[in-house]
């Protein structure tokens, strides 16, 4: 199963395609400066497979795309002191935050693992959406500015339980973690959430008719 959601709204693929033409059919539609993160840590996985097929599917329709693929930066995960004391970036952490502030969407491709993301990819949030970057508290107060504001984001996440299940039982965290405590936290809009699942019983036809769907919605970035 592939469904969309756009604004708190869930709708299947199908019905998506059939109010939304792909942006390479529109005239006059600005095109995107686009950054594609692929969060699994194999970039041999279904996941690299999703992330490809977007940015095949964005950039046949004339947007700006840039890929980074967190399995291949070389950092430590480790955010050791919380943010009470500076931890130098590793130069493919300076290149990330560079690519960041370049983007005008970013889409982030991973899998959920336990009901969130993979712990590579947490802990390039961490070491990445530091104070000073992604926002930056205000004196003598809890209130904080969103230094990353007039950024979207679209979350394209595998998973082998049911979306339903995962929805109605579980209340989605890894959603609500990445599209409020964090993205939202730093002024990142998400303004669509892609669910493919269940990966593990999936066949090769389906998995192709999902990458076409995936490759489909780049050309909408």
């Amino acid at each position: 199963m592939l469904s969309v959601m756009e604004n708190d709204g869930i709708i299947s693929h199908e019905k998506y395609l059939q109010t939304n033409k792909p942006l390479c059919l529109l005239s006059g539609v600005k095109m995107k400066k686009t950054l594609v993160i692929l969060g699994h840590p194999n970039g041999e996985s279904f996941c690299s497979a999703l992330a490809k097929a977007y940015c095949e599917g964005a950039k046949a329709a004339g947007h700006d795309v840039r890929e980074l693929a967190v399995g291949a930066l070389d950092f430590d995960p480790t955010l050791w002191m919380g943010y009470s004391k500076k931890q130098d970036l590793e130069p493919d952490l300076i290149m990330s935050q560079e690519l960041i502030q370049w983007a005008e969407h970013i889409v982030f491709v991973y899998p959920s693992w336990w009901g969130t993301m993979p712990a590579r990819m947490k802990g390039f949030i961490d070491r990445v959406f530091v104070p000073g970057f992604a926002f930056k508290y205000r004196s003598n107060s809890n209130l904080w500015d969103k230094l990353l504001k007039g950024r979207t984001a679209h979350l394209i996440v595998t998973m082998d339980t049911p979306p339903w299940y995962y929805r109605w039982i579980y209340r989605s965290p890894g959603h609500n973690q990445m599209k409020r405590a964090t993205l939202g936290f730093c002024g990142i809009n998400v303004v669509k959430t892609t669910e493919i699942a269940s990966i593990k019983t999936s066949t090769q036809e389906t998995r192709a008719k999902w990458l076409l769907a995936i490759r489909q919605l780049g050309t909408q970035s």
